[in-house]
């Protein structure tokens, strides 16, 4: 197992937890949602062999992050507001806060994060395009992409179009929403409206899905509302936008992505971001990466994509963390 300073922050977290023991670690896991108790989960499951130095060089590092937080006990929807304000600014904070106070109040839409997107297709796919474009819009982007596979071909550019012009949503919508669901959606009638949807959800959703079933969604956009259609379509980050983060993005980016999937993922891109990648590894990393690059058979294209889409999967984690920041606009098993 490597050293503790190699070790990434989804592993540090879960060595945190084996050292607390199962009955404090289980009422964390209680607090997170799916995706990262899978994520803690799989982490605990490939540690490997755990020294006590391990154990101790992290439960120093979360004391001493602890003792830096302020405002700890503090639970209110003003302090929140004020705090992320402060930081963000009002515009950017706006939807962020939206979305953080409306999750933390809502019952309904964690529930369904814990669902197979199958269930939940089944659930919505007779609802009006409008409550499913609210829905998709309040899911994780690629959980909200697996859904919109999954529903009717015939809806799914209409939906995406609605969440592409969905600015937001007024609490007593969000109250006949929690009457469909039978759950709780909002809480605080204080909230003007909740920033859900817009053009970076309906981008951010066609990032997840296949070139196969998105180029046709993107058509019929681009057919009904051009200019929608090319707004969308410059927010779309793709696999290629990544030659826009800088070193030290690619740098952390590479820390959390393994050889086998950089190795499929950059099968006929361009040379400039192949470059960008090589430069940003250790010489023998760099030249032991070009060997196996030009000595791999060739790829299915649907292979090569999925590979690109789990890169950038991590790309968005890493930079909703704060730790890197994107750059960047926007089938078949052909080979590459």
């Amino acid at each position: 197992m490597a050293d503790q300073e190699k070790l990434t922050h989804a592993q540090r977290a879960s060595l945190l937890l084996l050292a607390v023991g199962q009955d404090r670690a289980a009422s964390v896991l209680k607090h997170m949602g799916p995706k990262e108790v899978q994520l803690i989960g799989s982490n605990m499951a490939q540690l490997g062999p755990i020294s006590s130095g391990m154990v101790d060089e992290v439960l120093e590092e979360f004391i001493i992050e602890i003792k830096n937080e302020t405002g700890l006990g503090l639970d209110s929807d003003e302090y929140i507001r004020n705090m992320l304000t402060n930081a963000l600014g009002a515009d950017k904070a706006g939807s962020i806060i939206d979305r953080i106070l409306l999750g933390a109040n809502s019952k309904g839409i964690e529930q369904l994060k814990w669902m197979d997107t199958r269930s939940i297709a089944d659930l919505i796919r007779l609802e009006h395009p409008q409550i499913i474009s609210i829905i998709l819009s309040l899911l994780d982007a690629d959980q909200a992409a697996d859904v919109l596979t999954l529903l009717p071909q015939n809806m799914r550019s209409d939906i995406l179009m609605r969440i592409a012009t969905l600015e937001g949503v007024q609490p007593a919508a969000l109250r006949e929403l929690d009457d469909i669901m039978e759950k709780q959606l909002t809480g605080s009638d204080g909230v003007k409206s909740s920033q859900i949807g817009g053009i970076d959800a309906a981008a951010n959703i066609l990032n997840f899905i296949e070139s196969g079933v998105s180029d046709p969604m993107m058509q019929d956009i681009n057919e009904a509302n051009a200019d929608l259609g090319q707004r969308i379509q410059d927010k779309m980050f793709v696999f290629g936008d990544l030659i826009n983060v800088d070193d030290r993005g690619i740098q952390t980016l590479l820390r959390e992505v393994s050889t086998d999937q950089l190795l499929l993922a950059l099968r006929g891109v361009e040379t400039g971001l192949r470059d960008k990648v090589f430069a940003n590894m250790s010489r023998r990393a760099a030249e032991m990466l070009r060997d196996d690059l030009e000595a791999a058979p060739p790829a299915r294209l649907s292979e090569v994509e999925a590979a690109q889409k789990d890169i950038l999967a991590i790309a968005k984690r890493l930079s909703d963390a704060g730790e890197i920041a994107l750059g960047g606009g926007g089938g078949g098993d052909e080979f590459v």
